[in-house]
């Protein structure tokens, strides 16, 4: 396995129309229920059971995405993974949110963030043969291989070329960042300079100064309004900094956790490792009723979870223990998130920390294309969705996950 950590370039074209066309369908998958083009299914799925949420609770939740870089839409590559088959890139762009939230046609709660926004893209390795690899059919569904859906689907007939199958986006997130633009911050000092003068323009009014003053004052304002707007922005940044300094510790757990899990497993990737547990948390608490899904082997979820409507990664994600027994490996971490919760009529943000448990075997290498919903029974090779079914359809076998994946384990509020 090759890794290669932050080695900053942009991404090519081919990949950054991907990425974007992915980043300006996200608002309508979210808010309508839309389909996202090139995402995986286990990203559609999860964006499903978030929109049956916000449904069955008569909300409306509109998801705007917005540039922040001139309308460039530029991605930039970051780190990446790989196996046999498959290479992994994680690229970002800056993006701002804007979030309302509606029921019964009243606003009940609205925000707009600065973020940078994480896809995950999944590429071939060039000259790889992935043929007998599980895929979905884009069309119908079904699952099928690699090579089966270049032939035409068996069930609906659809031929596919290998690019339309690849590269796909396979995880997403956003991280809220202090960071800004010349234009956001050119934005923000004439706002203060505008506060600034305004000020000094009704002093000296009141003290009834001359016209010199005013002039003076005028070309004084503009370094007064640039030590009023740093000294603005310092404060948000020290009450950001104390708002997270709950995950100072997380940077230090993680190189220990990278160290020994390579030593358990030599192809771990931190980075799949955190795509994977966030898009297991999300799916485990929107789903209905989580018990019916097969990557959870826990108890029943917090009844305070059935209320979450958006949940975006906070930025942090720390190993708090690790297990191994004969071929399984547990880790249990600590997840954080920025949390929108809906009870009743009252929706409400929240800083929200979990602990979730994750298990897998250790003597199976990792799949980085695995998806629940492209299963190959082990008892008779069978191809089915195990997002929808425990047992194989076919020869009625219960498929365990930890054979593929990690599952998940225990869900709970830390």
């Amino acid at each position: 396995m090759g890794y290669n950590f932050f080695n900053i370039k942009e991404v090519p074209r081919a990949f950054n129309f991907r990425l974007n066309d992915f980043r300006a369908s996200l608002g309508n998958a979210v808010s309508k229920g839309s389909s996202i083009p090139f995402a995986d299914n286990d990203i559609t799925y999860t964006l499903k059971l978030q929109y049956d949420r916000l449904s069955r609770k008569g909300l409306q939740l509109n998801y705007e995405l917005y540039s922040r870089d001139d309308n460039r839409n530029r991605f930039i590559a970051g780190s990446n993974w790989r196996d046999a088959h498959y290479e992994s890139t994680v690229c970002f762009s800056q993006c701002g949110i804007k979030r309302k939230v509606t029921k019964g046609g009243k606003t009940r709660y609205r925000d707009d963030h600065r973020t940078v926004l994480y896809e995950t893209i999944t590429d071939v390795v060039t000259g790889a043969r992935p043929d007998n690899d599980k895929f979905c059919c884009p069309n119908c569904g079904v699952v099928s291989t690699v090579a089966g859906l270049q032939n035409g689907c068996s069930h609906c007939g659809t031929r596919f070329r290998m690019d339309d199958l690849f590269p796909k986006v396979t995880s997403y997130y956003f991280l809220d960042t202090p960071g800004m633009t010349k234009k956001e911050f050119l934005s923000g000092y004439l706002v203060s300079y505008a506060i600034t003068l305004i000020a000094v323009y009704t002093l000296c009014f009141i003290m009834e100064k001359s016209i010199g003053y005013y002039i003076a004052f005028a070309i004084g304002s503009f370094l007064m309004a640039y030590i009023l707007y740093a000294y603005i922005l310092f404060i948000k940044f020290i009450a950001g900094a104390i708002s997270s300094v709950g995950k100072m510790g997380t940077a230090g757990s993680r190189r220990k956790f990278e160290t020994r899990m390579r030593r358990i497993s030599p192809e771990f990737s931190y980075e799949y490792f955190t795509s994977k547990t966030l898009s297991l948390i999300k799916t485990a608490v929107f789903s209905e009723n989580e018990r019916e899904l097969l990557f959870y082997e826990g108890k029943p979820l917090d009844p305070k979870m059935k209320d979450i409507i958006d949940m975006n990664y906070g930025g942090a994600l720390g190993c708090k223990s690790i297990h191994e027994e004969r071929n399984f490996v547990t880790v249990v971490t600590k997840a954080y998130f920025d949390v929108l919760y809906a009870r009743g009529d009252k929706v409400f943000f929240k800083k929200q920390v979990f602990s979730a448990a994750l298990k897998r075997r250790t003597d199976i290498p990792v799949n980085f294309n695995f998806s629940i919903t492209e299963i190959e029974c082990p008892t008779c090779g069978a191809s089915f969705d195990a997002a929808k079914n425990r047992n194989c359809p076919y020869c009625g076998n219960r498929y365990e996950i930890t054979t593929d994946d990690w599952a998940l384990v225990e869900l709970k509020y830390n």
